[in-house]
């Protein structure tokens, strides 16, 4: 408890505060709350502390301890305010700390912290909450009532998955994660953790380069097997992504009558016709076609627009056959799912393979790949990532686990890349990920550590196309076709944040 009000302070700290207001509760999240009073106000900072008990009342003998001690020395205490009390009091603050609620809480909040929650959330004053937001439940990331309003939370030990999942990312604001104490990886290592957080330096080994002996085959090239007449948008979505995000040399398989189409709107992407089935989607004949030119190719991305036949079944199983780099997304997952009925965990071998294979499903897929078990929120996803993952037991595996914050799933790790706006929530942004993943793959020439990494730098770079677009657009107005415009810039801001982070001058 101390190590964690003093991790709080610190972080109250950065706002440069004269006047903090601490709201604690009845349990240990309010004890740390005590400690960080008592650290703030030792180091000059005018503090209140408002308790919805005496001091002495508090249950929790450490808690108790600690609340006694701050309320002896130079702190003024509140004690069970009034509506408009509270509000007088949080009015004259900088900075609110919330020490109301912790990782212990679950269901709906009850008062006096559902009356102190709202006139919080009403003012427009910085707020950092310990742990996580009050309201919030740790694990699901939901809040069934109110739930306070963080620009910053000061979490302990490791990040936890609510902050992250459901509401989390509305309600956390910036999350700062102490360590609390020397040896803290002993200690995680002996502790079931759920996710890593991917700090911008992590991303350094996986800029593409360009050495100035490349050429259009030696930067990397991808086949972009999908499209199909009533969804040709999105195999150029994907192309023209995957060309943009640095692939020397992109080709499209598609089914011929949209061939020409696409050709149009991609005058520098060759485009190969194949058989079409009555539909204008992959016919019968197309896997024949596709195996013979897939091999040629350092990535081959599978599904964007292609729908769900019998002839676009027989391509995925033909691809998971050939010995190259495959990204599966879109509708190449849903004929995977059709494939292995019962969910592919229970039939690994259907995609167990040598070669890397990159599964990137939103919720409603994912949920189908695993037999239509529920997928609807973050740790759901984790669990079911992790289900394929580990059916095929290869480290060349990698689901990229997609929704408002997105998890890459290894077979020894999970990860949290940076998340993006929601600008993103538009049709089509699949495919550009799509494609900036699979231009990564190929650039790599499968000379890569970690996949999961490599994938976290493409989910990076998306999500800074959010950001840019938005601040060209408006965050309302962005559409997948900005996200592609903006992908130099993207790229960009990513390696200046990793060397940033890295405390690299650019310069050098």
């Amino acid at each position: 408890m101390e190590y964690a009000g003093e991790f709080a302070a610190s972080v109250v700290e950065r706002y440069a505060p004269n006047h903090v207001v601490v709201l604690t509760g009845f349990g240990n999240n309010g004890g740390d709350g005590w400690v960080a009073a008592d650290i703030l106000r030792h180091k000059g900072v005018e503090v209140d502390v408002v308790s919805p008990i005496e001091p002495d009342e508090i249950k929790s003998p450490i808690s108790r301890h600690v609340a006694r001690r701050t309320a002896g020395r130079d702190v003024n205490v509140i004690v069970g305010p009034s509506r408009d009390e509270l509000l007088e009091i949080l009015s004259k603050a900088d900075v609110v700390l919330d020490a109301i609620l912790g990782i212990g809480f679950s269901g709906a909040v009850r008062a006096p912290f559902s009356i102190w929650i709202p006139t919080l959330n009403d003012l427009d004053v910085t707020v950092v909450s310990i742990d996580v937001p009050s309201g919030l439940d740790a694990e699901s990331g939901m809040a069934e009532g109110p739930c306070v309003r963080a620009d910053a939370t000061a979490t302990m030990l490791t990040p936890k998955i609510g902050l992250y999942s459901g509401a989390g990312p509305e309600h956390a604001g910036k999350v700062f994660c102490g360590e609390l104490y020397d040896r803290l990886d002993e200690v995680i290592d002996d502790v079931d953790h759920a996710a890593d957080i991917v700090e911008p330096a992590d991303l350094l080994d996986y800029f593409p380069e360009l050495p100035a002996n490349v050429n259009k085959y030696s930067r990397g090239s991808v086949l972009v097997v999908a499209g199909s007449s009533t969804y040709p948008g999105a195999a150029i979505l994907a192309a023209k992504a995957a060309a943009r995000a640095g692939a020397g040399y992109v080709t499209v398989a598609t089914p011929e009558p949209c061939a020409n189409l696409i050709r149009m709107a991609l005058p520098c992407v060759p485009v190969v016709s194949v058989p079409a089935d009555s539909r204008g989607a992959f016919g019968a004949a197309a896997p024949s076609a596709i195996k013979v030119i897939a091999p040629k190719y350092d990535c081959v991305l599978c599904g964007p627009g292609m729908t769900v036949t019998s002839g676009g079944m027989q391509v995925v199983n033909e691809l998971l056959s050939l010995d190259v780099p495959l990204v599966l997304d879109a509708d190449a997952l849903n004929c995977l799912s059709r494939i292995a009925i019962g969910g592919i965990d229970e039939t690994p071998e259907v995609y167990r393979r040598e070669a890397p294979l990159i599964l990137t499903p939103h919720n409603k897929e994912l949920s189908r790949l695993v037999g239509d078990k529920p997928v609807d929120d973050l740790g759901s996803a984790i669990e079911a990532a992790q289900q394929l993952v580990w059916a095929a037991g290869s480290d060349n595996l990698v689901v990229v686990a997609k929704g408002p914050t997105t998890a890459i799933v290894g077979v020894e790790k999970v990860l949290f890349p940076q998340g993006g706006p929601v600008s993103l929530a538009t049709a089509g942004s699949g495919d550009v990920l799509a494609g900036i993943i699979a231009a990564n793959v190929a650039v790599s020439h499968g000379e890569v550590d970690r996949w999961e990494l490599l994938c976290s730098y493409a989910v990076a770079v998306h999500s800074c196309t959010g950001y840019a677009a938005a601040s060209l657009m408006g965050e309302r107005s962005v559409i997948a076709t900005d996200l592609i415009d903006v992908l130099g810039e993207a790229m960009d801001m990513v390696e200046r944040e990793s060397l940033k982070d890295a405390g690299i001058d650019m310069e050098d």
